[in-house]
C-alpha cells in the first residue's frame, strides 16, 4: 500500500497483518478526489485509524495536523511505525484508546476538526454508532466533512445530529458516505 498523492506520493505504508481491513487505493483516491481542496490546511481526525492510510494521505495532501485513534495493539505498532518512517510525528498525534473514549477526551480539550474519517470494522452497526458518537461530541468545525466508510449492508442515516449526508458512493462491498456539518 502506498500514499497516492501529495508530498509523500509513492511512499510505502506498512500493513497490519490479521483482522484490519485497510481502505484500498481506488477508494482512497476517489474519496480524496471528492474532497478536493477541503483537505488543505485541515485539522484531521482519523477514527479506527488502522495503518493510518487515510490520515496520512490527508497530511500528504496538505492537512496541517492529524489525530489518529486506534485501540488495536497490532495496528498501533504499525501506525506509529508509518508515522515515524514518513517523518510525520510532528504533525500527528496518536490516541491509543477506543473511539468513544477518545471523542470524550477531545471534546473536553476543545478540539476542532475540519475533516474526520470514520472506518470501523464492518458489520454490527458499528459505523452508525460511531457516526452518532462523533456527531454528539461537538468537536467538528462549522462545515466540517465526515467521511464514513462502511459495508453496503449497513445503511447509514441521512442525518446524524448536525451532520447531513451530501453524497453516497459504492465501491464493491464498500460504501462511502460524505457528511457535512450544518
Amino acid at each position: 500500500m502506498r500514499v497516492i498523492a501529495g508530498t509523500l506520493k509513492g511512499r510505502r505504508l506498512a500493513p497490519v497483518k490479521g483482522h484490519i481491513r485497510p481502505t484500498g487505493s481506488k477508494v482512497r483516491e476517489a474519496v480524496f478526489d471528492i474532497l478536493g481542496d477541503a483537505v488543505k490546511e485541515a485539522r484531521v481526525l482519523d477514527l479506527f485509524a488502522g495503518t493510518g492510510a487515510l490520515g496520512i494521505e490527508a497530511l500528504s495532501r496538505g492537512a496541517v495536523e492529524a489525530v489518529f485513534v486506534e485501540d488495536s495493539p497490532e495496528a498501533l505498532k504499525v501506525l506509529r511505525r508509518n508515522l515515524e518512517d514518513l517523518d510525520l510525528k510532528g504533525r500527528a498525534r496518536v490516541l491509543p484508546m477506543p473511539v468513544r473514549q477518545a471523542l470524550k477526551k477531545l471534546a473536553v480539550h476543545g478540539a476542532d476538526f475540519h475533516l474526520a474519517f470514520l472506518d470501523p470494522p464492518y458489520g454490527g452497526e458499528k459505523a452508525i454508532a460511531a457516526l452518532d458518537a462523533l456527531a454528539a461530541a461537538t468537536i467538528l468545525a462549522p462545515a466540517a466533512w465526515v467521511v464514513a466508510e462502511h459495508s453496503r449492508r449497513d445503511q447509514l442515516p441521512e442525518k446524524a445530529g448536525d451532520l447531513e449526508r451530501r453524497e453516497l458512493r459504492r465501491y464493491g462491498d464498500t460504501q462511502v458516505a460524505f457528511y457535512q456539518a450544518i
